[in-house]
């Protein structure tokens, strides 16, 4: 069996189609058309048939594409086991952190990886959670670190593995907490509120829970950032909730009081991979210390 056919058909199955694969690899559609021709002639079966204007596996297909994942993946974790080779070259660990964490949470997550004896060479990109997982599935990150274990709607093989959680607490700046003479949570309905953004975990919750409470809050910021929802909190524009985890690091900078926690309200954190057969070292030092980074500033 050729290996560069074979690897031209693993790059279509696994970008759903010949023109996404070739803009992917940057090789022709013709030339990666031809190329499957030929490994369905050189195997005597069709891995592909159309549908309408996409192709489907067949169960030949099928069963091709998971031996090719397993070679291909193997054939990645070993040039990179090799690009590390001898010892003393810094380990390469390409992590994805979703957009939605506060950028703090994720370096206390992370930190297990950069005290390991070993020299480390951290790689770090933030995008939303289906463009850092389809970074994974490419074996262009080693892991990512997400608010939601891998969603059931994103068609990639991965694993969730639970860092740990936090609970929920809301800060503002003292003045503007002092605008309101009623006990929290109740004081939310007459303080404006920012929140995260929709796509976050810590969204979905805290609406859920201003909902069993029925709170009616006006909402007057929405951020991705929160780094920086935390900067219009510190000029009064509004209350905002954080993870426990990091209120002691908010409220060390003297701007910022704790008015309240959102009483049951659990954020989890999680650790995606994709199955490898060779660890990588960092992956199990992060795993290995689920819960320890969120226990200090609860």
């Amino acid at each position: 069996m050729n290996l560069k056919h074979l690897h031209y058909f693993w790059k279509v199955a696994k970008h759903g189609g010949v023109l996404r694969a070739s803009e992917a690899i940057h090789i022709s559609p013709q030339t990666l058309s031809g190329q499957i021709k030929l490994l369905e002639e050189q195997v005597g079966t069709a891995l592909f048939r159309r549908q309408g204007r996409s192709l489907e596996l067949t169960e030949a297909g099928k069963l091709a594409f998971e031996y090719a994942e397993e070679m291909f993946t193997l054939g990645a974790e070993l040039d990179q086991v090799l690009r590390q080779y001898p010892q003393g070259r810094a380990i390469e660990f390409r992590v994805g952190v979703a957009d939605a964490l506060p950028k703090s949470l994720a370096y206390r997550l992370l930190r297990p990886a950069i005290k390991l004896k070993e020299p480390i060479r951290i790689v770090c990109r933030e995008w939303r959670i289906d463009r850092l997982l389809a970074e994974l599935a490419l074996h262009r990150l080693d892991m990512v670190i997400a608010d939601t274990p891998v969603p059931a709607n994103i068609d990639v093989k991965a694993y969730s593995h639970k860092l740990g959680e936090s609970g929920v607490a809301f800060m503002a700046h003292p003045q503007l907490a002092r605008k309101s003479k009623l006990a929290f949570p109740d004081n939310l309905e007459q303080l404006p509120l920012l929140l995260p953004g929709e796509d976050s975990a810590m969204r979905k919750t805290i609406n859920e829970w201003l909902d069993l409470r029925r709170l009616r809050v006006s909402v007057v910021g929405e951020f991705d950032d929160a780094a920086l929802m935390a900067a219009f909190g510190r000029e009064q524009v509004g209350v905002f909730p954080v993870p426990t985890a990091l209120v002691a690091e908010y409220a060390q900078e003297g701007v910022l009081t704790r008015i309240g926690d959102a009483d049951a309200v659990r954020i989890k954190y999680y650790a995606l991979t994709i199955k490898r057969r060779l660890s990588h070292p960092c992956v199990l030092a992060i795993t290995s210390q689920v819960d320890k980074a969120l226990q200090a500033g609860g």
